[in-house]
């Protein structure tokens, strides 16, 4: 997890190994430059910004990045692992193994922890709003590759929920890219207003938007679909 950029190494000589000493400010670096990018945008923060917020030398920047957008990058895919273990962490904690031999339940059991991984993503966002602003708000000021890695990122998340979910066709997976991009343009502004309270408060209507999709069918379940079929194969043979 990354490190506050208030957090300083020990002045004087201390027995920390070069390799360390780097790690950590590699961390403090990433958790500056989303911290100053939230007071100014990434237009506007400079590496001297960045420097100041950490408390790391300019040598020292240098020796780890090549420029602002190269940090800005590592703070980025610190975003996203940041994010991505908050969810799996809540989802594992959860977790338990799907009723045997009864598929409405298994279903019930997948949907469930869909809606753990909303909130848990939603808590992540606002538990860390410096990085949820630069991984959802900056990420479009600073150029076509940070963009291009936010595509893939989401893709990630997309996969990680058509898992959650149990589906595997085609079609479902691009309503799992379609929720995800919908919860994404959702968040971005209260992400980008630093209101937490906002965010959290989008759990419970998404959640039911969610469900109602799952009940509607949007999703392809084919234990659902074979126990609504059954009434209809019963009334034709009637």
């Amino acid at each position: 997890m990354p490190e506050s950029a208030s957090h300083r190494l020990p002045r004087g000589r201390h027995a920390l190994p070069r390799e360390e000493v780097q790690r950590i400010q590699r961390s403090r670096l990433c958790a500056a430059m989303a911290e100053v990018m939230t007071e100014k945008g990434y237009v506007a923060t400079s590496v001297g910004d960045v420097l100041k917020r950490a408390g790391v030398s300019r040598q020292s920047f240098y020796e780890i990045f090549a420029s602002k957008l190269d940090c800005f990058n590592a703070a980025f895919e610190c975003a996203g692992e940041l994010l991505l273990a908050r969810v799996s962490g809540t989802i594992a904690e959860g977790a338990g193994a799907e009723p045997a031999g009864d598929p409405r339940r298994a279903a019930d059991a997948r949907l469930e922890r869909c809606e753990r991984a909303i909130t848990a993503y939603l808590e992540a966002l606002a538990g860390e709003l410096p990085y949820a602003r630069l991984f959802l708000v900056e990420v479009y000021a600073a150029g076509p590759e940070a963009i291009r890695r936010r595509g893939r990122l989401q893709e990630v998340i997309s996969d990680a929920l058509a898992e959650l979910m149990g589906l595997g066709e085609e079609a479902d997976r691009f309503a799992c890219r379609m929720l995800v991009a919908a919860t994404s343009a959702m968040v971005t502004p209260p992400v980008a207003a630093g209101d937490p309270d906002a965010l959290r408060a989008l759990g419970p209507p998404l959640i039911d938007h969610v469900r109602v999709l799952w009940n509607a069918g949007i999703f392809d379940r084919p234990a659902a679909s074979a126990s609504a079929a059954e009434p209809s194969a019963g009334r034709d043979r009637s």
